[in-house]
């Protein structure tokens, strides 16, 4: 049996999570960022699992024939840092513009997709709009379907 994704998208409401975060700085931070993606993608956002906000869908099948579904965008308001969840860096088309704009953003760490900021009075807005869109832009070019 083929192993099954853990962060799938629910029915739980978004406002209603984004609303119930418990640190208050973080809840306004979560509907800024929800603004953003908002604006970028001009998607709904869903929920993926219990904590990730999810703008927009795509399917993918690695070469071990593992396939799935996942956000194209996402963003989650932890209590340590805020995870944006980007994947335009990773596609070689677009490193170059991802890293440049990396160096613009302010105060932050990366991971192998995700962008973690300890707050978003630290960095950039226009910057980590910018790279929001470039992900965006970069996501529907690998999976246009």
């Amino acid at each position: 049996m083929a192993a099954q994704n853990k962060t799938k998208a629910t029915e739980v409401d978004v406002a209603a999570f984004l609303s119930a975060v418990p640190d208050e700085r973080r809840r306004a931070e979560g509907h800024a960022l929800d603004a953003l993606h908002r604006r970028v993608t001009g998607c709904e956002p869903q929920m993926w699992g219990p904590s990730i906000v999810g703008y927009g869908s795509y399917k993918y099948k690695y070469d071990s024939g593992r396939e799935g579904v996942a956000a194209r965008a996402a963003f989650s308001p932890r209590k340590p840092t805020l995870v944006l969840y980007l994947n335009g860096g990773y596609f070689d088309a677009r490193q170059a513009e991802f890293d440049a704009l990396l160096a613009k953003l302010g105060p932050h760490t990366t991971g192998k997709s995700c962008l973690y900021i300890k707050g978003l009075d630290k960095v950039d807005m226009v910057v980590l709009e910018a790279l929001v869109r470039l992900s965006w832009e970069a996501m529907w070019e690998v999976y246009p379907d």
